[in-house]
């Protein structure tokens, strides 16, 4: 019972405050001498001058936080479309709430407040142009919303700008504007993988823009019976007409030669293991050297003269409208490690990339013509006439094991690497070997998943050699041997 009266008591406590309150503004009507006829009207009178004294009040503070948003002077910066978008601005969370960026979803962004009143604006812009952002949000609860427009702008991705006219195939010496090989190549007989070859050469889009040809090559060949691997990559004269030929019929020539001298050649491999047995002997590096020669340095001898015979063909051309750089390697794993030995005519790079041990070879000197810009070319004839050709071009070492074996045109060396003094340098090969296997995640393009008997790797690196290197727009080519 005791209980019950103590909830009812509690009960009646609104109520007994409410007729305090009551009772207290009659006794305050009376002293202030309202007569009752005029009493209802006067209390109708102070309350609608109270409730006016109240909407003055919230909209002066409507105001004052209006005012003290616009100083904030909130810009958000220029975009662009596709690329990675990111801006932050902060507003007072303790004065407003229901905050929102109208506006931010259609264009592909995103708004998002923290408690402390950090936003932040994010996304990749789907369109190109000027637009206007509303920010609304409320500064008491029930009033109309408050709004401040902001100005925002994203340029057009500069991919974008880029024509891909298709190359006029009734055009001479027509060729497709991309190209890929895998060379899958099977375990041996105890199990053990044996190294691929992947290739991909993409039409650059500074000749996609006016529809003109692709002018590198490449060539990819394994010899099941020897286990001998030749690869060549050859970047035509984006100043000759006809490069695009040059570079073909250099690359078939090498290859040709070399399949024809390596598929069963044992008096070559029965000098390279005698060399190996004694490197310091002099006579067993010269017997070796004839054979190198032989194979790797005719085989460039073979590569001008075939480019020469297409020359001579056409009646209307020259030697020079055929213009094109080469380089090119044969490799083979022996019990005592691999053997390599290669040629370079021209710009670009080949080099073996060693992850293990952190170290790299360059296969060679990148050519530098007589001005800037300019490289040296197969279809020179100086460039056999030269007494120390086989010193300058001729390369051949052995090396315990490697991770892969580059062969790259000049359009994806210079994006990557920028100076030749960097093809000499690990750290950026082990730089340019991450964004091999990683991609380009800005520009959406994947990485080459080089992992043995991958086939998709030749797709994949096909799609990889899209990445974009302003002021780098050039044909690109690549062969990896790994």
């Amino acid at each position: 019972m005791e209980r019950k009266q103590r909830i009812a008591r509690r009960n009646a406590l609104p109520t007994t405050r409410l007729n305090a309150a009551a009772r207290a503004i009659e006794k305050a009507i009376a002293r202030a001498g309202v007569s009752e006829t005029h009493k209802e009207k006067f209390i109708d009178w102070a309350i609608s001058q109270l409730w006016n004294q109240y909407i003055d009040e919230r909209m002066n503070q409507k105001i004052i936080i209006e005012n003290e948003i616009k100083n904030l002077g909130i810009r958000l910066p220029n975009g662009t479309v596709k690329k990675e978008y990111c801006a932050h601005f902060r507003l007072p969370a303790d004065k407003i709430s229901n905050v929102e960026l109208v506006g931010a979803e259609e264009l592909g962004l995103i708004f998002v407040q923290s408690e402390d009143g950090e936003c932040t604006v994010s996304g990749k812009p789907a369109k190109a142009g000027d637009f206007t952002l509303t920010l609304r949000y409320a500064t008491a609860e029930g009033e109309e919303p408050s709004e401040l427009r902001i100005p925002i702008a994203f340029n057009p991705n500069p991919r974008s700008l880029w024509r891909n006219i298709a190359t006029d195939k009734d055009i001479p010496y027509y060729k497709p504007d991309s190209a890929t090989e895998y060379v899958k190549v099977e375990a041996g007989t105890d199990g053990s993988p044996k190294k691929d070859i992947v290739a991909a050469s993409q039409r650059g889009r500074s000749h996609a823009q006016e529809g003109k040809a692709r002018d590198d090559h490449f060539t990819a060949f394994h010899c099941d019976d020897s286990d001998w691997y030749v690869i060549a990559v050859a970047d035509g004269a984006g100043s000759a007409i006809y490069s695009r030929k040059g570079s073909e019929a250099a690359c078939n020539a090498v290859l040709n030669h070399c399949k024809a001298l390596l598929t069963d050649n044992q008096p070559f491999e029965s000098t390279l293991r005698q060399y190996e047995s004694d490197r310091d002997d002099a006579a067993k590096r010269t017997a070796l050297t004839k054979h190198v020669i032989d194979i790797v340095y005719n085989g460039a001898l073979k590569a001008h003269e075939a480019v020469k015979k297409v020359a001579e063909a056409n009646e209307s051309a020259k030697l020079k409208d055929f213009a094109t750089t080469l380089m090119f390697a044969i490799c083979k794993k022996f019990d005592f490690g691999w053997f390599i030995a290669s040629f370079w005519v021209g710009d670009g790079a080949m080099c073996l990339f060693d992850a293990e041990k952190k170290t790299v070879k360059l296969l060679g000197t990148p050519d530098e013509g007589e001005f800037s810009g300019q490289t040296r070319f197969l279809t020179m004839p100086e460039i056999f006439r030269d007494r120390d050709v086989i010193s300058k071009r001729l390369r051949m070492t052995i090396v315990p094991d490697f991770t892969a074996l580059f062969l790259m045109s000049d359009g994806v060396s210079d994006p990557m690497f920028e100076t030749d003094s960097n093809l000499n340098d690990y750290a950026k090969w082990e730089e340019f070997y991450g964004k091999l296997k990683t991609g380009f995640p800005e520009d959406e393009i994947g990485g080459v998943d080089l992992s043995d008997d991958n086939d998709a790797a030749a797709g994949q690196l096909l799609s990889w050699l899209d990445f974009w290197s302003p002021g780098n727009h050039d044909d690109r080519t690549i062969a990896i041997l790994y």
